[in-house]
């Protein structure tokens, strides 16, 4: 490992100690929080889509999240790592491919992704050995 990837390495370790990245892959819909200076006011920014893609580059690392507003596409490239963004995961999409910009071609409910189902699945040997369930008995 040269000196280069060392110093991103650390420098990562040090940026993810700061603040935690939630697990989040394309397809989800995410809610992304940034801070912006105007003059000496600060604010938070928010940015809520779907995230489209994700470029692992080490401490480069991107996301791209899209929206619809006002009928018009608009898509916004945020850094991972950055002290200045905030990520929230609002729902997991159920998708196949880890770059989704098909759906930048869609419109309307064609551009729907289906939600990820994540409910506990129950006790199949109960089922299997014909014993009901407890409660509806």
């Amino acid at each position: 490992m040269n000196i280069l990837q060392s110093f991103e390495k650390k420098e990562q370790e040090r940026l993810l100690a700061n603040s935690e990245i939630p697990v989040f892959a394309a397809g989800d819909t995410v809610r992304v929080l940034v801070r912006v200076v105007e003059g000496e006011k600060e604010r938070m920014q928010s940015f809520e889509g779907v995230c489209i893609a994700r470029r692992s580059r080490g401490i480069g690392s991107s996301f791209t999240v899209r929206k619809i507003s006002f009928g018009e596409g608009v898509e916004r490239i945020f850094p991972l790592y950055s002290p200045n963004v905030k990520i929230e995961v609002i729902r997991r999409g159920a998708v196949r491919r880890s770059k989704l910009y098909y759906l930048r071609d869609r419109v309307g409910k064609a551009s729907r992704i289906t939600e990820k189902n994540t409910y506990a699945k129950k006790n199949t040997t109960d089922a299997l050995a014909g014993n009901a369930p407890s409660d509806l008995q």
